[in-house]
């Protein structure tokens, strides 16, 4: 199909008028940070679109349509459209108008899928793991440590479509830094890929260093001299969180090696030494990461052994004492069997010896547990 039947199928779908109303919406207001749990004041997922050519952001005039059908015209430049958690309503017109493959429709629309990249003809789609650092004052059992969201890219010849779900991994700032370099951005849609995967592989860094500062904290509380009495909660708290994390960096390793070393057409040559460069900052995040589990279970083995320590230490008191406390008991029972015929039963000085013999042995074991260590 040519690209202007392309372009009068699209316009005739009834999802186009309103996609026609959102992109007039979004040239009138100002851009949208949809960081902040709030949906868009434009009614629509649609946070941004941009056309850029040789690297320089230019003006956009008239819909949707019409700027993907001027830059395909043209055979310069590329066009970014970025959406927030879209619904299949939404989308459907966006799906037709770039000929996006319906599976990876469905996986952008529906979220929930682990990092992966695949190939739909001339069309990349890449799925990125998005985390952030939870600020808390005091690490519990029931603390959030890790959240996460996603990012799934389409990549093609001339353009780059951004869809994001969850309530950060705003795309905003890194718009505005890859602008600022418009001899990157002049590389095309491949370079904002990049761009986006960098910026995935920054935050992994990012959120492992404010792990540590946890895992530390925790690691610190245990070796206390209240160690044994250290809430273990906190320390599967952090191997849940760090799981979490641990799915997010993990299997992104694969598409990051694809896009540095396999040639891909929507890829420029010179861009793939740029994913070499994310993908060792990837292993890096990956390795952080196996040795925070290891620490972790290290420092829950110690705890434990820790309370094995202290359960022996009160053990060894108690029957400590139950051995002193025995022998009154002992003497007392004896004495308190009522026979008649008992040595020292009628003797004036018995009540003080027996009191006497008692209090003796009492000491003496007590002085030998005291120096035995087991009081």
């Amino acid at each position: 199909m040519s690209m202007a039947g392309n372009l009068r199928k699209v316009t005739s779908l009834g999802g186009v008028g309103g996609l026609r109303k959102v992109a007039r919406l979004a040239r009138r207001r100002p851009r949208v940070d949809l960081s902040h749990p709030a949906r868009s004041p434009l009614g629509s997922s649609v946070v941004n679109c941009v056309t850029y050519r040789d690297g320089v952001r230019t003006p956009v005039r008239g819909d949707l349509v019409d700027v993907v059908e001027r830059v395909r015209k043209s055979r310069e430049g590329f066009v970014w459209l970025g959406l927030h958690e879209p619904t299949d309503q939404e989308f459907a017109g966006i799906a037709e108008l770039f000929d996006l493959h319906p599976l990876a429709v469905e996986d952008a629309v529906e979220a929930h899928q682990r990092p992966k990249l695949e190939r739909y003809g001339e069309t990349l789609f890449a799925v990125f793991k998005t985390v952030c650092y939870v600020e808390h004052e005091e690490l519990t059992a029931t603390s959030e440590v890790v959240n996460t969201g996603e990012i799934m890219v389409f990549v093609g010849g001339d353009f780059v479509i951004t869809v994001r779900h969850g309530r950060h991994g705003s795309l905003g700032p890194l718009r505005e830094e890859l602008e600022s370099d418009p001899g990157q951005l002049a590389k095309g849609p491949s370079a904002v890929l990049h761009a986006i995967a960098d910026h995935v592989v920054d935050d992994y860094l990012t959120v492992t260093d404010s792990v540590q500062a946890d895992i530390d904290q925790v690691e610190t509380d245990v070796f206390a001299e209240t160690g044994a009495r250290a809430d273990p909660g906190r320390i599967y708290q952090l191997k849940r969180e760090l799981l979490e994390l641990k799915r997010a960096v993990v299997p992104l390793s694969r598409p990051l090696e694809d896009l540095a070393t396999r040639p891909i057409r929507a890829v420029d040559p010179e861009i793939q030494a740029y994913f070499r460069d994310v993908s060792d900052h990837l292993l890096r995040a990956k390795e952080q990461i196996a040795a925070f589990d290891e620490l972790l279970n290290s420092i829950l083995q110690a705890h434990l052994a820790q309370v094995t320590v202290a359960q022996n230490e009160d053990m060894r008191k108690i029957t400590a004492w139950a051995a002193i406390i025995a022998v009154p008991t002992m003497v007392c029972g004896v004495y308190g069997m009522n026979f008649e015929h008992m040595p020292e039963l009628h003797w004036r000085y018995g009540y003080g010896m027996v009191l006497g013999v008692i209090s003796v042995a009492c000491v003496t074991l007590y002085r030998a547990f005291r120096r035995s260590g087991w009081l």
